[in-house]
């Protein structure tokens, strides 16, 4: 298929695709879906050889958002019955993070509710970051708090933080049908203030809200644009008690080409697979893993997701390997421009660095566990449709079988899921 030979060569170069290049892989029939995979592996397979990071979401601040994001469950008038606790202090994330590091996760990413920081705020975080860092020699924190302000990215490197995640979640077009209190702008000039700090920057989307393939691709190249280190793709869950709680567009195969345009147009960035890929991807998890570098381990903010320990062996049986601390997770252009920048994440091999998410994913702040509003955000459940039931079928019920709120981990009395 010349377009697949195409895109495999500018993906090896690193060089942008077409927009129509990028249209026609979304566009490809399921009798091509195979093709497409094995062609957008080859790329994946360039830059990070058969190496899976692990990331593991630590939720210091749960629920009671002021923000309207429509796919979150955490959202202001949000009537789903999610968790809901304030701040953890530095010890209590300390050792949930500690779950995550056991399970192999070389990431813990920090997530808190709300539109964005005050500088109390950021100063708790840095004493959490401090907190992480000294129980666990090497491991990678990115925070996920929001809308930044001036000199707050600057102190949160200081603290010791590697990487700071707010996604865009759709395109610039169709973001006010999405969210209101706040603007598409406000979050690429967070993700600009995290890059001007030196910080990696992780910004990803969220699929299955009703866009078109245009909106995807336009979100995917503005992701590029802004040079973010890592992307995370969350596929929406529709937690009832939100507004795009029968918003059910998504099938696995649909999940994989969007992955695969994804890889094709960031090659040589950390794609990972963040909210709904239970859910979605269901049994063509292990498919996944030809395009994406990178996943969540264990639960993520307000929902559960697949058992850790199921995570690790359907790494193992599709033949991958979990990244170490002491690889690199960026190509190494990619790791020494990042240092050049002041950040040391991605350059040290020594301390495990690399770059990712939300998280997470996820233009946090606003937090969505309806597909990832943060680069970690998603809504999971170990629970699968029948066979005979397509997206097309569910589109008029919401399919709350499939949402499995999470009642474990940071915040409650019960161990985490890692």
């Amino acid at each position: 298929m010349d377009l697949l030979n195409t895109l495999v060569e500018k993906g090896l170069r690193r060089e942008l695709p077409t927009r129509e290049e990028a249209l026609a892989v979304l566009a490809t029939s399921d009798d091509e879906l195979l093709d497409v995979v094995a062609a957008a592996g080859k790329v994946r397979r360039q830059w990070f050889g058969r190496r899976v990071k692990l990331n593991y979401l630590v939720n210091l601040k749960s629920g009671l958002c002021p923000e309207d994001c429509s796919y979150c469950s955490q959202r202001l008038g949000s009537k789903a019955e999610i968790l809901k606790y304030t701040w953890l202090k530095p010890d209590e994330a300390s050792q949930a993070a500690a779950a995550g590091v056991a399970g192999g996760a070389k990431r813990v990413c920090l997530v808190a509710s709300g539109r964005g920081p005050t500088d109390r705020d950021v100063e708790r975080v840095g004493r959490t970051i401090e907190a992480i860092k000294e129980q666990n020699e090497g491991i990678e924190v990115c925070a996920c708090l929001g809308l930044l302000s001036d000199g707050q990215a600057e102190r949160l490197r200081d603290a010791g933080a590697d990487a700071y995640n707010h996604n865009l979640n759709t395109s610039e077009a169709t973001y006010e049908g999405i969210t209101k209190t706040h603007t598409y702008a406000d979050r690429v000039d967070t993700v600009q203030k995290a890059h001007a700090a030196g910080l990696s920057a992780c910004s990803g989307l969220i699929a299955g809200m009703g866009e078109t393939d245009e909106d995807l691709v336009d979100v995917v190249y503005a992701l590029r644009e802004l040079d973010s280190d890592s992307v995370p793709v969350n596929f929406l869950i529709p937690f009832e008690g939100t507004p795009l709680a029968k918003e059910w567009n998504l099938t696995p195969q649909r999940c994989l080409r969007i992955l695969a345009m994804v890889r094709f147009v960031c090659p040589d960035v950390e794609v990972r697979i963040a909210g709904g890929r239970e859910v979605h991807l269901r049994s063509m998890q292990p498919l996944a893993l030809n395009i994406a570098n990178s996943i969540f381990l264990g639960d993520y903010l307000t929902s559960e997701g697949q058992a850790g320990q199921a995570d690790l062996d359907m790494i193992a049986d599709a033949g991958f390997e979990v990244e170490g601390a002491g690889t690199t997770t960026l190509p190494k252009h990619r790791a020494d421009a990042l240092a050049a920048a002041g950040g040391g994440c991605g350059s040290q091999a020594t301390a495990g660095c690399g770059s990712d998410s939300s998280a997470e994913g996820a233009g946090c702040g606003p937090h969505a566990e309806a597909g990832g509003g943060c680069g970690p955000c998603g809504g999971h459940a170990p629970a699968a449709p029948e066979p005979a039931e397509t997206a097309e079928a569910a589109a008029n019920q919401a399919r709350t079988d499939l949402v499995a709120v999470r009642r474990r981990g940071a915040g409650t009395d019960l161990a985490p899921n890692a």
